[in-house]
């Protein structure tokens, strides 16, 4: 019953109106798009993968409240200015309607008369790195929200790898070449901002209609699509130019890197596993990192790395993936969030003993000392928390 009225009218935070729409015009007949639906927006089983990343929305189906629309009242600010935990208090008034409906509604609403209930709405207060961005001229700021500068968090994901790879490839008691962490930074910088811009060339059309990527600048009209691809080039030109300063091995092994970071976009119309194919994009720094030491690649250390990091940015990205997957099902886009389901606790698990499994046989080959594996049973302690407290 609950499932079934998810495809009537709804209540709920962080969808568009083309995506209300779209639902509306969903037909109660098709039994893939209801699994689809009610796995996503039922809420009891909506993940609390959501809620930490903020988009807990509630789902209140209007023909089940014996109402038109909920009464909205008194709005207020919790918390300190330097409070990071700063919420938005929504306050609801709502009528519940007789028993004959009680089973179909979530435990909140179950009791008879008008309720008043709380939703907290997360604010988050900027970044370092926004407010840096924010203080730039006008005219250069959409140029560095188009490659992410305001959000490093990626350029980290993408560097870590390479810097993992040289450090193992240093020789024992001897710290990482401080020449290549510093060149591959610059790289991993450059081409982070050239990935994304090439994913918002492809995904324009999409991103309108997806409520967390319209403030980009190629939706919003800051930037145009031939602005952005000379810009892209550009960023390609610093990337090559970091590249050239490595070994010829290393100059064909990054160029050869080019198809993945073009096709990444593109995989989430045609394949449930995209972060897949990110996760090969993102870790290419593993087998970059040892040849720009070696001249070659040793795939005795460099492989089960590369595994272990793909394996990785499979295990981030499906969470992240989680916040999209209602606009994602509405518009027909694939991902691991929405292809692992109820089960996503079970493939992380997987997911993340691969990538500890990686690392061991990594540093084993390399003959690494006890330090490592302590930091790696850290890693390991770390992933096992986001997994249960997921």
């Amino acid at each position: 019953m609950y499932c079934r009225s998810i495809l009537l009218r709804f209540n709920f935070r962080e969808m568009t109106a083309c995506s209300r729409q779209k639902i509306q015009n969903f037909s109660p007949q098709n039994p893939v798009v209801l699994k689809n639906l009610a796995s996503c927006l039922c809420t009891k089983c909506r993940g609390s993968f959501n809620r930490k990343l903020g988009y807990n929305f509630k789902v209140i189906p209007y023909s089940l409240l014996g109402t038109q629309q909920p009464i909205f009242s008194t709005y207020r600010c919790s918390g300190s200015l330097s409070d990071k935990n700063k919420s938005l208090v929504k306050k609801i008034t709502i009528t519940v309607p007789p028993s004959s409906f009680k089973s179909s509604l979530p435990e909140a609403f179950q009791n008879d008369g008008s309720q008043l209930h709380t939703v907290k709405v997360p604010v988050r207060l900027p970044r370092f790195s926004e407010r840096l961005v924010n203080k730039c001229p006008p005219h250069i700021q959409p140029y560095l929200k188009l490659m992410r500068m305001d959000r490093p968090i990626g350029t980290w994901l993408l560097y870590w790898p390479c810097g993992w790879s040289i450090a193992m490839g240093a020789p024992a008691g001897c710290f990482p070449n401080l020449e290549m962490l510093s060149l591959f930074a610059i790289g991993a910088f450059v081409m982070r901002g050239a990935g994304c811009t090439i994913n918002d060339l492809w995904d324009r059309d999409i991103d309108k209609k997806v409520t967390r990527t319209q403030d980009r600048p190629l939706v919003n009209g800051s930037i145009s699509p031939f602005d952005a691809v000379i810009f892209l080039m550009g960023q390609l030109g610093v990337g090559l130019l970091v590249l050239l300063q490595l070994n010829t091995y290393c100059v064909v092994l990054g160029a050869s890197s080019l198809g993945l970071v073009v096709a990444y976009p593109l995989m989430k119309r045609v394949t449930y596993w995209p972060q897949l194919i990110l996760g090969l994009t993102f870790n290419w720094g593993a087998l970059l990192g040892w040849a720009a030491l070696y001249g070659s690649v040793d795939l005795s250390v460099c492989l089960p790395l590369y595994v272990a990091g793909t394996c990785w940015t499979i295990f981030y990205d499906t969470i992240y993936a989680h916040q999209d997957k209602v606009d994602d099902v509405l518009l027909g886009i694939k991902s691991t969030a929405i292809k692992f389901g109820d089960d996503t606790k079970l493939w992380l698990t997987g997911f993340g003993a691969s990538m500890i499994g990686g690392l061991v046989l990594s540093g084993v080959s390399c003959g690494i000392g006890w330090p490592y594996y302590a930091s790696v049973a850290a890693v390991a302690t770390h992933l096992t928390t986001q997994v249960c407290s997921s």
